[in-house]
């Protein structure tokens, strides 16, 4: 098979290193430019002295004319910076965006929650997505050449959540998440709150109210695997700031629909065990283990344990990813292979770092 050529604009920030550190390890892709802004001319060892293969590589600027001569170009810049370098790139080119810009289906739920202009959507990468009605996301994934990956909270809400909704056994209304991560999830630029003296030892909220920009990606993923027909999905969304580097573990609830309150806790581990049976990256974990970050540090996995809270007929679903990996880089490579051919878990680790 021929070897393709990948390119990383980004190339300086924590998205852009993971992709790196995953492609050195993928037999189908030679490594072509490494771009970003204020970093062009700096060696990448500079700033990933982790990836020392690629330490003596000095970084380019973030050009079309650095980009286009590549088979895929990986996108892991800020919100809102994808867009126009994307238009520019030729048609042969697959693109994959680590960003926002092109993720949701709604523009007026772009507007509400980002300050630059709707981009449109492309094909969103969430292979394991269950689609209402059946079927799963990756089939709108392969061949094609722009696919947007999906923020690191919407993956682990959204697989931890979307088999209920699938199987019609949860209410769209009252949707409660509250969820941690790690201090990587917020970038590579400086930030006073996110100072080791200012997180160690410590836990806080932010984005409280409904304002944390990932909110409508979550509904977005929850009504898609509903199905058409069935009502929107209304979440309450509350992240909370972990003192860890990487990492996120969601833990999400949601009313029993009238119609399957006679559903017990077996029947709702059985809709999951179904819709995850044939996942390579998705585990649903054994009766009374629940998800730990620390299990999926490094890997593209996602671990889930549900059960139901008889007394108030709600399920509770909890989440593990690696925010690095499965939730950014990790699903950008599995994007990839999916657009280009390539056997979907190719390159992409199973397990995890411990301890």
């Amino acid at each position: 098979m021929q070897v393709m050529r990948a390119a990383v604009a980004g190339a300086s920030g924590y998205a852009g290193g993971e992709i790196l550190r995953l492609l050195l390890g993928h037999p189908e892709v030679e490594i072509g430019a490494l771009t970003a802004g204020s970093s062009a001319g700096t060696p990448l060892g500079a700033l990933h002295p982790h990836l020392t293969p690629l330490a003596d590589r000095v970084i380019e600027e973030t050009a079309v004319e650095v980009l286009a001569g590549h088979d895929v170009v990986f996108l892991a810049l800020p919100h809102g910076h994808s867009a126009a370098l994307a238009a520019q790139l030729p048609e042969s080119v697959a693109v994959i965006d680590c960003g926002a810009d092109f993720r949701l289906r709604d523009e007026q739920g772009w507007t509400t929650f980002y300050d630059t202009p709707y981009a449109g959507s492309w094909a969103y990468g969430l292979p394991e997505l269950p689609v209402g009605g059946g079927g799963r996301q990756r089939e709108a994934l392969a061949g094609t050449s722009h696919i947007a990956v999906p923020g690191c909270y919407p993956t682990a809400v959204s697989l931890a959540l979307a088999p209920g909704y699938a199987a019609g056994l949860l209410s769209g209304e009252d949707v409660v998440v509250v969820a941690a991560s790690g201090t990587s999830g917020a970038g590579k630029s400086l930030k006073a709150h996110l100072l080791g003296a200012e997180v160690m030892g410590a836990m806080s909220p932010y984005g409280v109210g409904g304002g944390h920009r990932h909110t409508p990606e979550i509904e977005q993923n929850l009504s898609t695997a509903s199905g058409p027909g069935a009502a929107g999905v209304r979440v309450s969304f509350t992240p909370t700031l972990a003192p860890m580097p990487r990492g996120i573990l969601a833990t999400c609830t949601a009313r029993l629909l009238d119609a399957a309150s006679g559903t017990d806790a077996a029947g709702i581990r059985d809709a999951w065990a179904m819709a995850y049976a044939d996942e390579p990256f998705v585990h649903l974990l054994p009766e009374g283990q629940w998800p730990s970050t620390a299990s999926v540090l490094g890997s593209n996995c996602v671990h889930v344990q549900v059960t139901l809270d008889e007394r108030v007929g709600r399920v509770v679903a909890v989440a593990a990813i690696d925010n690095l990996t499965k939730g950014t880089a990790g699903a950008a490579v599995q994007c990839m292979n999916l657009a280009l051919g390539l056997p979907e878990t190719t390159g992409l680790p199973m397990a995890g770092v411990a301890p």
